[in-house]
């Protein structure tokens, strides 16, 4: 599903218009990434939880040429599934 797509389905479902749909979502993201950036986890109970991680600069292998690399200090975010989502998934909910 593109964001554009999922734009749609929020704005059919919601019963609002595509525009306030697409403003609603950039709202979300740009609410979970300040979070994120400020190391605060953000929850949404049922659904899951983003988490933000800080991986330390240190060695990688590549894994073509089995060479190893500096890699350096990143910043990302991981996502972990709630049950009622897990559960939706799995055909129980």
């Amino acid at each position: 599903m593109t964001k554009g797509e999922l734009v749609a389905a929020m704005a059919e479902k919601a019963g609002i218009s595509r525009a306030e749909a697409k403003q609603a979502l950039d709202a979300f993201i740009a609410s979970v990434v300040g979070a994120l950036k400020r190391g605060d986890e953000v929850r949404l109970p049922g659904f899951g939880r983003f988490t933000p991680v800080h991986r330390p600069a240190g060695p990688a292998r590549n894994p073509r040429t089995g060479e190893t690399v500096r890699r350096a200090a990143s910043a990302t975010a991981r996502f972990h599934a709630g049950e009622v989502l897990k559960n939706a998934l799995n055909g129980h909910g």
